[in-house]
């Protein structure tokens, strides 16, 4: 009885390691992202967070290097926005959130700081475009339009 004790102790502890070597990791980089797959969501702009427009309004642009290891590095530059990642799922609260990114229209995950690493692109014709949500996960939108940035180019492979 207490072998058999012992090698159910054994198969948790190896279970338990195996997932953590298994499970999704975290980007490269000191404010990166976990890297989770997001693609299950939806891609959707028509329900948001509206905002006046103005000087303290939200915006994103992007800008997406090479790593020089492997990868490409994305750079998410924000103005009148912070991320926060303990409070995401949590209550709104102004001018603070996180990001949703997609590639070529598909959901690949959140990022909660400013820069991401991607692992890999498809290549060819490659469109990444990150919207900026609130801590709630509506996307945030200035009048009517999100508050979204896009890179397009072609990934030679």
């Amino acid at each position: 009885m207490t072998r058999a004790i012992a090698l159910l102790l054994i198969g948790f502890a190896f279970g338990g390691g195996l997932g953590f070597v298994l499970a999704p990791g975290r980007a490269d980089g000191p404010e990166a992202a976990p890297a989770m797959d997001h693609s299950s969501h939806e891609h959707v702009h028509g329900e948001g967070l509206l905002i006046e427009p103005g000087e303290g309004a939200p915006r994103l642009e992007l800008d997406l290097r090479p790593d020089p290891v492997a990868g490409w590095n994305l750079h998410l530059k924000t103005e009148n926005f912070v991320f926060a990642a303990e409070r995401a799922g949590a209550e709104h609260v102004p001018g603070e959130g996180h990001a949703h990114i997609y590639v070529n229209g598909e959901k690949i995950a959140r990022a909660y700081g400013n820069w991401f690493h991607l692992e890999t692109l498809p290549t060819g014709p490659v469109e990444i475009e990150v919207t900026l949500t609130s801590n709630d996960h509506r996307s945030l939108m200035v009048g009517d339009v999100p508050v979204a940035a896009t890179v397009s180019f072609v990934n030679p492979g």
